[in-house]
């Protein structure tokens, strides 16, 4: 099984939904695409749907987390939500919910970032 990626704005958060497999063979083409956009629009919050993502390695976390350095670095906050329990438990032993916030669903994490769903 491959990636599927959907990126979303929502007034100056970027919604990033992942369905499938993250590993090395997809990590580089997401970090691009990703990049770009970052680059490309006013985005200030990420929110980080993981609901359909059934498997991921370290080079997606690597991904994410070098996408969450360069939105702190801008003040920004990435928001985690509806991550199976497979991936929660590489994000819980690599340690990035020591960084990055975890929340229930999508329409919870808009409203935290103050944006009405």
């Amino acid at each position: 099984m491959s990636l599927s990626v959907d990126f979303a704005r929502k007034e100056d958060v970027l919604l990033v939904r992942l369905v499938g497999e993250l590993d090395h063979h997809e990590a580089e083409g997401l970090k691009k695409e990703w990049k770009a956009i970052l680059n490309q629009h006013q985005v200030r919050n990420v929110i980080l749907n993981l609901e359909g993502l059934d498997f991921m390695d370290s080079s997606g976390l690597g991904v994410i987390l070098g996408r969450y350095k360069e939105i702190n670095a801008m003040g920004g906050e990435m928001v985690i939500c509806s991550i199976s329990p497979e991936v929660k438990r590489l994000f819980d032993l690599s340690g990035m919910f020591k960084i990055m916030k975890l929340v229930d669903n999508e329409e919870f994490a808009l409203e935290m970032l103050g944006v009405a769903s």
